[in-house]
């Protein structure tokens, strides 16, 4: 039985080797022990408030894929943890992340995406540019006086890297991106997202903890039984993965099934971690990266209300952006695949972990050590809320 490195193995031969390794043994890394996880932890609502408050408008979080607002003047427009956020590129290529809220009355200013420099109130027509500043007020006699350098968009701290726009969710707190992500930055930055083409993007709505989902991009130990028939198990070896942890953020590599054709040969050019497993990064506390040969799969999944409710976002890019109709058509075959299998497996089985955590009369689960990336999520969730990880 394997334990997990001591240290981040990097991504190049050696962490094949350990893939490897762990394959032909038929052994996957582990914890050290069994963990039990009370299932207040999943069901307790105050938790997911105080979750709210401390961690999730407390730390960066992605907000957007750089790839979604390649060109100066484009804007999305988005809803996260119930706040309408305007995320802009101005004429000057940097990224701002606004409160969609106009400082007049409070309508929105901005809907869908696209690109533009001004921004209307559809209310009482204030307006508003791609860097919050307000521009223009109707009727400007009533307003005599003002000072508009002071009623501009509410502008969230934001930082560019990596390939995403990363935002605090509380416009007064301080944001410290290199010590949030510690030795996870150099790792993403390997990646070089911020070249990829942003393909596509669907959302849904679970009844699960917002917990409870993420820990099933942290262990193949289900892929089997709930992927049997697709890709992912067809194509991936069942419980076998190599661990590696970034501080509070990890890495898990799911060896692929052909992984054992290396066994016997000399490292080359096939010995590339990104071609003989599914490379996934855990990037605290809501983001989830899946790596493939051909592109990555974002995946955010926060709390939607309740303990037990949770809203995913789920968007694909190409490593190769498309150039034409037929790589196009062929990225929306990936994507529908991939996409399939989070809402139709994953999410088809969630909602039943989400009712035995809601209506469950025992008083706690039990995590394997095979499980070791999920033990990891619910000790770093238990230690930023300052409570004990187990029983």
């Amino acid at each position: 039985m394997a334990a997990a490195a001591d240290t981040p193995t990097p991504l190049d031969q050696r962490l094949t080797r350990r893939g490897l390794d762990l394959a032909l043994g038929r052994t996957t890394d582990m914890a050290p022990a069994t963990l039990p996880v009370p299932l207040d932890y999943y069901r307790d609502d105050k938790l997911t408030e105080l979750e709210e408050s401390t961690i999730l408008r407390r730390v960066p979080i992605p907000v957007l894929a750089s790839a979604q607002v390649p060109a100066p003047d484009d804007y999305v427009v988005r809803s996260v943890l119930g706040d309408s956020l305007l995320i802009t590129r101005d004429r000057d290529g940097q990224a701002h992340v606004l409160l969609n809220y106009c400082r007049h009355r409070g309508a929105m200013p901005a809907c869908g995406s696209g690109s533009a420099r001004r921004f209307t109130c559809p209310y009482h027509a204030w307006v508003y540019d791609n860097t919050g500043r307000l521009r223009g007020v109707p009727g400007s006699d009533g307003f005599a006086g003002l000072d508009r350098s002071r009623y501009g968009l509410v502008e969230l701290p934001s930082e560019e890297r990596y390939g995403f726009v990363w935002a605090v969710l509380t416009a007064d707190a301080e944001l410290d991106l290199n010590g949030h992500l510690g030795p996870m930055g150099p790792e993403l930055a390997q990646w070089s997202y911020q070249n990829y083409g942003y393909h596509d993007e669907r959302s849904l709505e679970s009844e699960v903890s917002w917990k409870g989902a993420l820990e099933a991009f942290a262990e193949g130990y289900h892929f089997p039984f709930v992927h049997g028939q697709s890709v992912i198990g067809m194509n991936t070896l069942p419980n076998t993965h190599v661990y590696d942890e970034f501080g509070p953020h990890h890495r898990i590599g799911f060896p692929f099934t052909w992984i054992t054709d290396l066994a016997g040969t000399e490292p080359d050019e096939r010995w590339d971690p990104i071609q003989q497993m599914g490379v996934i990064y855990w990037i605290y506390p809501n983001l989830i990266l899946a790596n493939s040969p051909v592109g990555v799969e974002v995946i955010d999944i926060l709390p939607a209300g309740s303990a037990t409710r949770c809203v995913v976002r789920h968007s694909w890019m190409a490593r190769y952006p498309a150039t034409d109709d037929a790589q196009r058509a062929m990225y929306d075959e990936i994507f529908a695949q991939v996409h399939a299998a989070v809402r139709d497996e994953d999410f088809a089985m969630l909602p039943q972990c989400g009712q035995g955590a809601r209506r469950g009369q025992h008083d706690h689960m039990i995590l394997g050590r095979n499980e070791i990336g999920v033990q990891h999520m619910v000790r770093i969730m238990s230690a930023r809320l300052g409570i004990a990880p187990g029983l």
